[in-house]
Parts: structure tokens; C-alpha cells; sequence
């Protein structure tokens, strides 16, 4: 099940825009190895989930996979075909604002070969470029 919020201030909410790079949630905190996003970007809850998915399974209990993000943002769109007018669209999906430099997913328990290649894997599902960072001291 994709994650959500349980309850919400606004049901919809503006775009926004990202600026500048993160401040939290930059470092390895939990784990020896982290996904750390590149660029900026909107990750959806099903992507997220998808992310985890992936990971767990080709970890197989070994390790322990931590997810740093969370989808707090509803993204609204119209149906096709609609003509103008009518109002903002109804939430499709939620997803996580993603900063330069935020860790997105982290990896412990595993060894470094095995954190890279279950790392791509879950690169590949990111629409955001990503890379593989180590916890440092």
C-alpha cells in the first residue's frame, strides 16, 4: 500500500518550487550506505514504495532498509479532455519534495558489493538522478 498522510491542514495545495539544496536529512544516520538524490524533484508514494519493494527483496532479511522520505505533498490534476475553467483538479497521488542532496533510502548490515548492487536497483526506479554514499566516521 502506498504511503499517505493520515490527515491532511489543506486537501490541495500549491506546487511550489525547489530551491536550493537540502539542509536536513543529508547525512547517513541509520545505515553504513544511503541513496542521496542529485537533482531535485517530486518522488511519488507509489515510486517510493516500488523503491522498497525492490530492496527488500533482494536483501532477503539480511540487512535492514530504511526509508528517509515521505510523501506529504498531494499533486492534483484535471481528467483529459476537460475543458477550461472549473476549478483546480482533484489529488491524483502524494508525493515527497526532493532536494539536492537529500538521502532518500539507507542500507545497514550488508556488505559494501551487496549495498551497491541493491542500491542501483533501486536507482533505477528513482526519476531523479541519485547517487551511493557512505556514512562518514
Amino acid at each position: 500500500m502506498a504511503l499517505m498522510p493520515k490527515r491532511v491542514k489543506h486537501r490541495k495545495n500549491q506546487r511550489g518550487r525547489i530551491k536550493g539544496n537540502a539542509t536536513r536529512g543529508q547525512r547517513v544516520v541509520f545505515g553504513e550506505f544511503g541513496l542521496q538524490a542529485v537533482e531535485g524533484g517530486w518522488v511519488s508514494a507509489q515510486t517510493i514504495e516500488a523503491g522498497r519493494v525492490a530492496a527488500t527483496q533482494y536483501i532477503r532479511g539480511e540487512g535492514r532498509l530504511y526509508v528517509r522520505v515521505f510523501p506529504h505533498k498531494s499533486i492534483t490534476s484535471i481528467p483529459l479532455e476537460t475543458r477550461m475553467g472549473k476549478g483546480k483538479g482533484e489529488p491524483e497521488f502524494w508525493a515527497a519534495v526532493i532536494r539536492p542532496g537529500t538521502i532518500l533510502y539507507e542500507l545497514g548490515g550488508v556488505a559494501e558489493a551487496a549495498a551497491k548492487i541493491c542500491m542501483a536497483r533501486l536507482a533505477h526506479k528513482m526519476p531523479i538522478r541519485v547517487r551511493l554514499v557512505k556514512r562518514q566516521g
